[in-house]
């Protein structure tokens, strides 16, 4: 009994108590960086995917917006899991199935086991994610706590830009089937670590899975996604994609009023109507979905358009991968003193700005300069995101609210490359010209200028 009261005691106060606290940071960190790199590694080496198992453009799409989605729709599930069966338990849980999942894809040899697989690894992401932010959320306090967000918030940003540079040498090098092996030896690795060294929070909510309320909101989803991808191929005034906007709609109705009436619902929808958490959510959707924009037009602009190679590619991503580090780690730093408005602010219209070159000027400077200057801005604003959102959560709400910024990061990915997609399709397809890719970076730039001015509205001011 004793033994019992003395590790609640720990776990109530565990920022200033576990002496290797930055060390289980550095750690789940490191798996987070799994989960990002998978969306924008995997993207460098579509082409090749698409060469050697014959993929159709909708299938090549999936290949990235089936793991988003996948671990956008269950993260409110992974959220709840956590705080019912213990964040560590359902942290290794995830990260073993992460772990599996990566080996299958892999050893895929056609469209249907890829993209079984990705889905798998979305399932193991959704588990994963949350429970390691919400283990992050109770390890810290106070300024330590800012600082390790900070730290997380770097390594998500960071982690999108080093996806593509990863990807362009392991795709030219071993191969891409490599993209998803180099999973395997780094999670078995962070796996044995974590089992160790991570503490063991109690757990803080009781009840059971919300399994029908999870299953709405990822029905919800995919009829969204569906209709993105449908557009890019039968425009988007097609009587089917219009269709499943519309039943999307109506999930999200469903699912907000059966959590309203369920004995153990997935989540509080008082959490969304908290400003912090709405202005944190709608930031992350918008930098992700930007961001990953970038990532997809830069890399098949480059290849298709440029006839640079997957290594080539993957190297002219590194000012990218760089300016979006460096950025991310200044803004957890002068976020304090600017504040997060007005930095998020700032930010944006640095994003804007860098979509605006390719437009004006071609060739693969431009291309490269312009998305350099973008992921400088998109970099800061995932500090702003999750400083916003998570840094004043209390530990019961700390694994439901990380699952709900979590939720609306991958699916900003996955509406960003469905959305992306459609719009560029046929210069995409390498059957067009580069005015599709225009097109595309003129929406990013409408889109990051618009968010500027909601970002100022919905952000509380300095101090609140």
């Amino acid at each position: 009994m004793s033994e019992t009261k003395s590790t609640d005691a720990h776990a109530q106060a565990p920022g200033a108590l576990h002496p290797l606290r930055w060390p289980a940071l550095g750690l789940l960190g490191l798996a987070q960086l799994m989960l990002i790199l998978d969306v924008t590694v995997v993207a460098i080496a579509l082409p090749h995917m698409e060469a050697e198992l014959d993929l159709s453009r909708a299938a090549l799409t999936w290949v990235v917006s089936g793991y988003a989605l996948t671990f956008g729709s269950l993260m409110l599930l992974g959220g709840r899991a956590a705080d019912l069966f213990g964040a560590k338990r359902v942290a290794l849980a995830g990260l073993t199935v992460f772990t599996v999942a990566s080996l299958a894809a892999g050893f895929a040899t056609g469209a249907a086991p890829l993209l079984t697989a990705r889905v798998a690894q979305g399932v193991g992401a959704a588990m994963l994610s949350p429970a390691a932010l919400s283990v992050v959320v109770r390890l810290f306090d106070g300024d330590e706590r800012n600082r390790a967000l900070g730290i997380w918030s770097a390594l998500g940003g960071g982690g999108a830009a080093l996806g593509v540079l990863l990807g362009g040498v392991i795709t030219a090098g071993p191969g891409w089937t490599w993209v998803f092996f180099v999973n395997v030896p780094v999670g078995l690795i962070v796996l044995v670590a974590l089992a160790r060294i991570l503490p063991d929070l109690p757990r803080v909510a009781t009840g059971s899975l919300d399994v029908p309320g999870a299953a709405l909101v990822a029905a919800a989803v995919g009829s969204l996604i569906y209709a993105l991808i449908r557009a890019g191929d039968h425009g988007w005034l097609n009587g089917i994609s219009l269709v499943l906007l519309a039943v999307s709609v109506v999930l999200y109705l469903a699912f907000a009023a059966w959590q309203r009436r369920a004995t153990a619902p997935l989540m509080d929808l008082g959490l969304l109507g908290r400003r912090p958490v709405v202005a944190g959510t709608f930031v992350i959707a918008v930098t992700t979905a930007l961001m990953v924009a970038v990532f997809f037009l830069g890399s098949f602009y480059l290849q298709n358009q440029e006839n640079h190679g997957a290594l080539a590619t993957g190297l002219l991503f590194l000012p990218v991968a760089l300016l979006t580090m460096v950025s991310a780690t200044a803004a957890g730093r002068v976020i304090g003193r600017l504040g997060a408005r007005t930095l998020a602010a700032v930010a944006l219209v640095i994003a804007a700005a860098g979509f605006l070159a390719p437009v004006f000027w071609s060739g693969t400077v431009a291309m490269v300069a312009g998305v350099s200057v973008a992921s400088a801005g998109l970099g800061a604003l995932f500090v702003v995101a999750s400083a916003t959102a998570l840094s004043s959560v209390a530990p019961h709400e700390a694994g439901v609210t990380s699952g709900i910024v979590s939720t609306f990061h991958e699916f900003g990915a996955a509406a960003g490359a469905a959305a992306v997609s459609s719009a560029a399709a046929a210069s995409i397809a390498g059957a067009g010209p580069a005015s599709g890719f225009d097109d595309a970076f003129l929406a990013a730039t409408g889109v990051a200028a618009a968010s500027a001015v909601l970002a100022m509205w919905l952000i509380p001011p300095k101090g609140e």
